[in-house]
């Protein structure tokens, strides 16, 4: 059910408190036996708040103390390059990860500005610096919550790969960051003389470096000519200097209709559930652009560390993300003449089996694994991969000549990617996805979060074709039952069912007491609803 607020700017009275959100952080419990909540590495890093004892100081510093033991036993020895959001808690943390890296003398990349950086900035100078053999390897921390909401913090980890790490090494991280908060571990302070004497922090100008490689990855010339007039919507996040430099740098047609940075957020309007949440992706987060789509061929929005993106065309309105990824993988595939022909396009198994039907359709191969953006990283990197997206909005791709661009997930390639498709072919995105699906099939796509219980949860993890105990999806036949994502063979954690015309998945959620269930149909919403219908009952799947 919609909030009866969503879409409208949020009141005073429920923006948060920043001061006590920040004294919290400090002051919280120190250790595990003192009521800390432990570490918990998801998909996309460790993430909680200062409110509720799941995002502190002691939080931070134990995890940054864990990274730079793993850099140890890794033998990573090079620079360790910083980024963060705009949320409050990021601010703070940052400030702990520099004074724990000081401590251990390690050296640490910052903005030069002391600003913000997102996440495909910190990707792209993560490769960067390691494409140079010479130089020591370096990698990476990412201080963001993503689009969570204004009190939320959160961390993740990248290695030199530049891209997520994988869940060996965030298990060994969260193990041992969890092993000296049972300990009463003491992070050093910013008055210690060993910070004083053994700090090596090094500022770094990641705008000019990330800005002035944008022409390897996007025809930012034809962009420019075609005077593709841009509306940008940071939301308030890490993408705001970018493009402003992209304008200035590039002479683009291009205008940021909000430029607001407040860790509040109160200028992002309301989203489905009442809460203030800064996602690119949602009509009701993005209802400002939204209402501006006849002002500008292309609205793009980001969220606030930048790797995520939202597109708005006066076709449609705000697109669907796997429409839109859709729409790009077959124009990419279509002028990208340097790419290697045997490069796969990868999807995660939740998103639209429209992009399976684009790539068949242009005689591709198709990689599809489980949830989550580090399952793409090592195709990237080798150019096996060309192009990585998943059904929440994010995604990134090779550059021009078929060498890696990012292994992190870059909302702000994509907008811009979107501005590119219309300055080349004279359409926007949403008259590209109409065209698609005329010749391929429309298919109706939707997302339930059920309740589940922690015994229905598990046994959604131990499903198998035998314990399924249903023929039939949606009137249909059954022709395929994972558990395992068919392009790698690891393991969804739950499970897919797959039909002729149309195909389920249900996947237990990690931290709250939810499963997600994924579905769509190419016969239309009611064959979809009755997929729903169906999927639901895999809650008591195999207990006969």
């Amino acid at each position: 059910m919609v909030h009866h607020l969503a879409g409208q700017l949020p009141q005073a009275e429920i923006l948060e408190d920043i001061t006590e959100l920040k004294e919290a952080y400090y002051s919280g419990p120190k250790s595990l036996p003192q009521g800390l909540e432990p570490v918990s590495f998801g998909t996309s890093g460790h993430r909680g708040t200062s409110k509720k004892n799941s995002f502190n100081e002691a939080h931070i510093a134990a995890i940054t103390e864990a990274i730079i033991e793993h850099r140890k036993n890794d033998d990573i020895a090079g620079p360790l390059f910083i980024g963060r959001d705009t949320h409050a808690l990021s601010e703070v943390a940052e400030r702990t990860v520099l004074q724990v890296l000081g401590a251990h003398g390690v050296q640490a990349y910052v903005a030069h500005d002391a600003g913000a950086t997102p996440t495909p900035a910190i990707s792209h100078a993560i490769l960067s610096h390691n494409r140079d053999s010479g130089n020591p390897r370096g990698d990476g921390i990412i201080i963001t919550p993503s689009h969570n909401p204004p009190a939320d913090g959160g961390l993740k980890y990248n290695p030199p790969h530049g891209g997520p790490a994988d869940t060996d090494v965030t298990n060994k991280i969260q193990d041992r960051a969890n092993h000296l908060l049972l300990n009463e571990y003491s992070p050093p302070k910013s008055t210690s003389p060993v910070l004083e004497s053994q700090g090596k922090e090094i500022k770094y100008n990641f705008v000019e470096r990330y800005v002035s490689d944008l022409e390897s990855v996007i025809d930012i010339k034809a962009i420019r000519e075609a005077k593709i007039s841009i509306g940008v919507n940071p939301l308030g996040g890490a993408s705001l200097t970018y493009w402003r430099a992209i304008q200035s740098k590039f002479d683009l047609n291009l205008t940021i209709v909000d430029s607001t940075v407040d860790p509040t957020f109160r200028m992002v309007p309301i989203d489905h559930d009442g809460k203030i949440r800064m996602d690119c992706s949602s009509p009701y987060a993005m209802s400002g652009l939204v209402a501006l789509k006849d002002s500008f061929r292309i609205g793009v929005g980001n969220d606030p560390d930048a790797d995520r993106h939202g597109i708005v065309v006066p076709s449609q309105g705000l697109l669907n993300p796997n429409h839109y990824l859709a729409v790009a993988i077959r124009y990419l595939l279509t002028h990208r003449s340097d790419w290697p022909t045997s490069a796969a396009i990868g999807k995660t198994l939740v998103s639209s089996a429209i992009i399976d039907r684009v790539v068949y359709s242009l005689g591709r191969k198709l990689i599809e694994v489980p949830v989550g953006f580090k399952w793409f990283v090592s195709g990237l990197l080798s150019g096996e991969v060309a192009f990585g997206g998943e059904e929440s909005a994010g995604a990134s791709f090779l550059c021009r000549n078929g060498t890696p661009w990012s292994t992190d997930k870059d909302g702000i390639l994509l907008c811009l990617l979107a501005a590119e498709i219309t300055a080349v072919t004279g359409r926007d995105p949403g008259e590209h996805y109409r065209e698609i699906v005329t010749q391929l099939g429309e298919p109706s796509y939707t997302r339930v979060d059920q309740p589940a219980s922690k015994e229905q949860k598990e046994r959604l993890r131990s499903l198998t074709a035998e314990t399924l105990g249903i023929d039939l999806l949606g009137g249909e036949p059954i022709r395929a039952v994972l558990t395992k994502a068919s392009g790698n063979g690891a393991a969804i954690g739950g499970v897919k069912i797959e039909t002729e015309s149309g195909w389920c998945a249900v996947r237990p959620s990690g931290t709250e007491d939810i499963c997600k269930l994924y579905a769509e149909s190419f016969k239309g919403r009611d064959h979809l609803q009755q997929i729903v219908k169906d999927g639901a009952t895999l809650l008591n799947a195999g207990t006969k």
